[in-house]
């Protein structure tokens, strides 16, 4: 087995969720091929017997894993499945430095260091594997779908494509050569103050307060990051964000070019009200356009629902559909 960074892991129950006694919890690590060792909330069906299908879950994008994935997780344990929920690189109780960065490459490869782990448990079969990609971790998953051929089914929920937003801004608002060549040069002088500094700026997490003339969707991500319902004191959006050139390199590495050649179930979740609803929508038509393995490709969209819904609200979250999508795909 490849060693592990020894990390500083919490272990009292500080998830922004209540338990479900149906099912063990315990804190894992796992490396992944950069050397960084990332921490996970595993979740274990308490009447699990014999080899289990296993899911790794995460997102949303600046989001950790007390958060939606662990609800994610924890779910689906609850149905039968052994799943992790785990932080990102440079995020959360993982490791890595400096903290608060992004990476299309690495972030992909933090998915595939998930199955690793997975694949070589002694109570899960390495043949069914599946993961749930939350938001900006959604584009993600049908990333990392189209790359690795272990990843039987893929979930991905209120899906963001993290290098469209960055390239071209929110609805495409900003997608130019102009645009895009001012945001490059205000990230390049940003990369010299904070040599200078010595240290990383950051961007800022989610705003802290709301006013009427604010779009919608920015006071959805308010009410679920900034209260009650979703605040994580490890969490980015809850807090100071990513650092402000954290996520410099998606702007020009579009991680969905070869979506159309996965050849694994997908299904997309995504709520008909959410701002972000076009993300899945095309890239939905993208990844079927021209794929010879449609039949167990689906876009599922939710009448009435909007973006952070599919983040905590288990009334909204289809959870039976995706207990019925993952037994019929991980068998």
């Amino acid at each position: 087995m490849m060693k592990c960074e020894e990390l500083k892991l919490t272990n009292e129950w500080d998830k922004t969720f209540e338990k479900d006694e149906r099912v063990y919890h315990k804190k894992v690590t796992f490396i992944n091929r950069y050397g960084i060792t990332l921490a996970a909330d595993m979740y274990t069906p308490k009447n699990a017997k014999g080899k289990l299908p296993a899911i790794a879950v995460s997102g949303p994008f600046g989001a950790v894993k007390e958060q939606s994935s662990g609800l994610y997780a924890m779910c689906m344990a609850t149905r039968g499945f052994l799943t992790i929920a785990f932080d990102p690189s440079f995020t959360g109780e993982s490791g890595g430095k400096p903290r608060y960065m992004a990476s299309p490459d690495i972030n992909t490869e933090d998915f595939q260091a998930a199955v690793d782990f997975l694949s070589v448990q002694e109570n899960v079969d390495a043949e069914k594997i599946g993961i749930i990609g939350i938001c900006g971790w959604g584009g993600m998953a049908l990333n990392v779908a189209a790359l690795d051929t272990r990843i039987k089914a893929t979930v991905a929920s209120t899906m963001y494509d993290m290098t469209r937003v960055n390239a071209n801004g929110y609805f495409d608002s900003e997608d130019s050569e102009e645009k895009r060549y001012e945001k490059k040069a205000a990230l390049c002088a940003q990369r010299i103050a904070d040599y200078k500094a010595g240290e990383y700026q950051l961007g800022g997490g989610v705003v802290e307060t709301v006013t009427e003339d604010m779009p919608f969707f920015v006071k959805d991500y308010h009410d679920y990051y900034k209260t009650e319902r979703g605040y994580h004191p490890r969490s980015l959006n809850s807090n100071g964000g990513w650092n402000t050139i954290g996520c410099e390199s998606f702007m020009n590495q579009p991680i969905l070019k070869y979506s159309n050649e996965i050849r694994s179930a997908v299904i997309m979740i995504h709520g008909e009200k959410a701002h972000s609803c076009y993300f899945s929508r095309d890239a939905y038509a993208d990844m079927i356009k021209g794929n010879k393995y449609t039949d167990n490709k689906e876009l599922y969209i939710i009448p009435g629902a909007v973006h952070t819904d599919l983040y905590d609200k288990t009334d909204v979250i289809p959870f039976d559909k995706l207990d019925e999508f993952f037994k019929k795909y991980l068998g």
